[in-house]
């Protein structure tokens, strides 16, 4: 079976930092450019970040530049966003999927797993 699935996630102080991860079972990640998103109660799902499949391109939203990293870890299968500096309004349900490049919103997409929860009290 096919699937990706996101874990990681976890209730932290501001300021504090997570390892998100994404691990694939039934195909390689490496062959694929891998997003993540993120979705807040009550708001509209966003682009998070992106790793290329070859090269190991990133794109980070302005929201999120300097304080995620987003990495591979081939011989896990794994893709990892490493999220410091983290804020209340990082709070959301954080999801990874196989993307062409960095999507603002994913609404072309229709692959999503359950995602982890990530909250960061004010």
């Amino acid at each position: 079976q096919v699937q990706l699935v996101e874990s990681g996630g976890g209730l932290v102080q501001p300021g504090g930092s997570l390892n998100l991860s994404c691990v694939a079972s039934g195909f390689s990640l490496d062959d694929f450019v891998i997003g993540w998103f993120r979705q807040a109660p009550g708001k509209e799902r966003e682009g998070v970040s992106c790793i290329s499949s070859s090269d190991g391109r990133t794109y980070y939203a302005d929201s999120v530049k300097g304080r995620f990293t987003i990495s591979r870890d081939n011989a896990k299968n794994t893709v990892v966003l490493q999220m410091n500096s983290l804020k209340p309004e990082d709070t959301a349900v954080y999801y990874c999927t196989v993307v062409t490049w960095f999507s603002e919103d994913g609404d072309e997409y229709d692959n999503w797993g359950q995602g982890t929860q990530v909250t960061v009290p004010s």
